[in-house]
Parts: structure tokens; C-alpha cells; sequence
């Protein structure tokens, strides 16, 4: 039987494990090949938070390009390094998306920022080396993978809540093992981030995923380090995690098309989010 996230939270070693044991079984691809494309990947997302905190070049649209760089050089007056990390690594990802620049789709492009944002902003704030974080992002394809099994990933599908939701289950079950939380944990804080993301719309602004696309992942790379703080203090999702995939789903297939990344409702339908995205058209 397939692994779902109630079937990982019963069982013991690390999280990490069951899923590339699932997936060499899936696929027959030995386990050090696996790892060998999560270090590559891992590589590309460093590249990528680089690149996205040094430049202020603008995206495509020119709606965003220089929010990362501005965070990450602005004064700190909560004195809180974690939190501003976590939120500028987040968005340089998805402002390089927005750049056209390579980035890991995790498990989108227009959710990419979420997953590198929490893990490496976690890790470098903690001093913890690069090979510790291979089996994490095992852990996170596997979340991805368990999710995608009820619903499609994707904003057109299910709102943003199937993509911003999903990445933020990723990451906080990718967090809570890198900090030792067992695989009962890691499947609960993937539950609790995702539960708290239920409903919402996918309204990119023009079309382009850009507004609110890239400060959206800033806020949800926060939102899975809070969700793993607290599956690792024990605290767990009322709702079991297989329950509530299954209620992002039938919000999902409840969601208006306006709503589902189409550019025609929420912000997207401002009068300023038109007139931007007027604007933006002309320059492309």
C-alpha cells in the first residue's frame, strides 16, 4: 500500500527513510541516485537564494525584483535573524522564478520559495551542513507525492491552497526531522501547515506569477517553521493529516475558476491589480 501521511505518522525510524524506501521500490532507482539528484537539486535552490538576494534586476512583469535584496540588507528592529532568513531566502527564490532564472520547482515554480526558504534558512541559522538536508528533502518529494495522489498541484486545480499549502507541508515536515522530530511529527506538521491554508485563492496579479506570489512565500516559509515549532513540542493536528488533504481537496473542487489562477478574481481583479496588469502586458 501506498504511503499517505496517517501511514507515516505510525511508523518509527525516520520519515525520510520510508519514503525512499517507497520510492526505490516504485522505481528501482538505487538510493544513492536519489540522493545524488536531491544534492543537485539542493545545489540549484543554494544558487538560486544567491542570486535572488544579490540582484535587484527587475522580473518580467516588473512587479517585483528587488524585494528579497531589500529585505535581506535592511536593519533588523526585531533582532530576529531567523525569521528575516527564512523570509529573504524564500522570496529570492521566487523572484528569480519571476526573472526567468533556474530554479527547483518545490513543488512548483510559484511555490518554489517556500521549501528552500524554511529548510536552508533553518540550517544556515543553525550552522547545520548541506548533507544533512538530503534525506529532509526526500521527506518533502515524499509529502508532495502523498498529497499529489488526491490532488492535482496546482493553483489552477485547487487555489494556491494546492500549491502554497503543499509547499508549506513540505517544508515543515522537511524542518521537524531536520531538528529530530519523528515520523508522527514530521506527518503533523505537514497537517498543521496545511490545514491553515485551506481556502485560500490563487490571484496572481496579471496572470504572472509575481503579485502575491513571491511575498506569499516569504510569509509561508514562516508559517511551516512555526507549524514544525510546534509538531516538535508535541502539540498535534485534531484532524488526521490524511483527513486533511482530503478537505484542501474538496475545497479545491469548490473554488470558483475566477479563483484558480486565472487572473480573474482577488487581487487580481483590483482596480490596481488591472491596471498593473495592463501595464505589465505592455512591457512583455
Amino acid at each position: 500500500m501506498p504511503l499517505t501521511l496517517n501511514t507515516l505518522a505510525e511508523l518509527s525510524g525516520l520519515a525520510s527513510e520510508h519514503v525512499l524506501r517507497e520510492e526505490v521500490e516504485e522505481t528501482g532507482t538505487p538510493p544513492e541516485a536519489i540522493l545524488s539528484k536531491m544534492a543537485e537539486r539542493l545545489a540549484v535552490m543554494r544558487d538560486s537564494i544567491r542570486r535572488g538576494l544579490a540582484s535587484d534586476a527587475p522580473s518580467v512583469a516588473g512587479l517585483v525584483g528587488k524585494n528579497a535584496k531589500t529585505l535581506w540588507e535592511a536593519p533588523d528592529p526585531l533582532q530576529d535573524p531567523l525569521l528575516k532568513r527564512v523570509q529573504a531566502y524564500a522570496m529570492a527564490v521566487n523572484e528569480e522564478n519571476a526573472r526567468m532564472g533556474r530554479i527547483v520547482a518545490a513543488p512548483t515554480a510559484g511555490s518554489a520559495g517556500t521549501l528552500p526558504g524554511a529548510l536552508l534558512g533553518v540550517a544556515d541559522h543553525l550552522g547545520i551542513p548541506d548533507e544533512r538536508l538530503l534525506m529532509p528533502l526526500v521527506l518533502a518529494a515524499g509529502v508532495a507525492k502523498m498529497i499529489g495522489r488526491v490532488i492535482h498541484i496546482a493553483g489552477a486545480s485547487g487555489g494556491c491552497q494546492a500549491e502554497i499549502g503543499s509547499s508549506a507541508a513540505m517544508a515543515a515536515a522537511a524542518v521537524t526531522e531536520l531538528l529530530g522530530g519523528s515520523p508522527e511529527a514530521s506527518a503533523h506538521a505537514a497537517a498543521l501547515a496545511l490545514q491553515n491554508t485551506l481556502g485560500l485563492v490563487c490571484d496572481p496579479v496579471g496572470g504572472f506569477v509575481e503579485v502575491p506570489c513571491v511575498m506569499r512565500n516569504g510569509f509561508y516559509a514562516v508559517h511551516a517553521v512555526s507549524a514544525a515549532s510546534m509538531a516538535l513540542s508535541g502539540i498535534r493536528s485534531v484532524i488526521p493529516p490524511d483527513e486533511v488533504v482530503l478537505a484542501m481537496a474538496g475545497i479545491g473542487r469548490l473554488l470558483p475558476l475566477e479563483l484558480k489562477e486565472t487572473g480573474l478574481g482577488g487581487l487580481a481583479d483590483t482596480p490596481t491589480g488591472r491596471r498593473l496588469a495592463e501595464e505589465a502586458l505592455k512591457k512583455t
